[in-house]
């Protein structure tokens, strides 16, 4: 369980290529294996995942306690699917950078720093993918925690058209058109193809 000490902007945020910069050198994990950003543990965290030429980008609503060699069983999870449909590695990532196990734990209201940070990390995975990324939306009901993580999404949007991103869903979308959560996911889902603007949209 992760419950945030304190609102994102009470805090002295790492920017997102300082982190980077410093990853790799704490922690008791294998760098070319694992890209981690912070790498050591704190009240949020940008990038979580192994290292490949064509990673599956899961993204989440925002992280909880998952680490290096600690995955938690979403991860474990995103790690199945993303092997089972032939990537060579996967990355989390999160609509919102902030920990929490419980996403009415998150802040009320926007960090823009932290939110331009996560922006910038998302850039950043976007850019390693060799070939169009593959990103795969998977935040669930969550998404209607906070007001702003629709902007988020947007953001994200726009980001992932710069780079040619291919958007993807794993499992039956809600009711009201949300990506279906990993945790409950078979274990062979495959990915099926996503308008998210439509859904931006249309939903949120």
């Amino acid at each position: 369980m992760h419950i945030p000490a304190a609102p994102t902007a009470e805090l002295s945020l790492l920017r997102f290529d300082e982190a980077l910069a410093r990853s790799g050198h704490t922690g008791d994990y294998d760098p070319a294996e694992w890209l981690y950003v912070p790498d050591f543990y704190t009240e949020y965290r940008y990038i979580l995942g192994t290292r490949g030429a064509r990673p599956l980008i899961c993204i989440g609503v925002n992280p909880s306690t998952a680490a290096p060699n600690d995955l938690d069983n979403t991860l474990k999870s995103v790690e199945r699917i993303a092997h089972g449909n032939g990537f060579d590695s996967f990355i989390m990532f999160n609509v919102y950078a902030q920990r929490a196990t419980r996403p009415q734990d998150m802040d009320h209201t926007l960090n823009a720093a932290l939110h331009r940070e996560n922006m910038a990390a998302f850039a950043y995975i976007l850019a390693r993918s060799e070939g169009a990324p593959a990103v795969w939306a998977a935040w669930g009901n969550i998404i209607e925690m906070r007001g702003y993580l629709k902007d988020c999404v947007s953001d994200m949007i726009d980001l992932g058209e710069e780079y040619g991103a291919t958007w993807y869903t794993a499992g039956k979308r809600s009711k009201k058109g949300h990506p279906h959560h990993p945790l409950y996911l078979r274990k062979d889902s495959g990915l099926d193809p996503f308008d998210v603007r439509a859904y931006c949209r249309d939903c949120l």
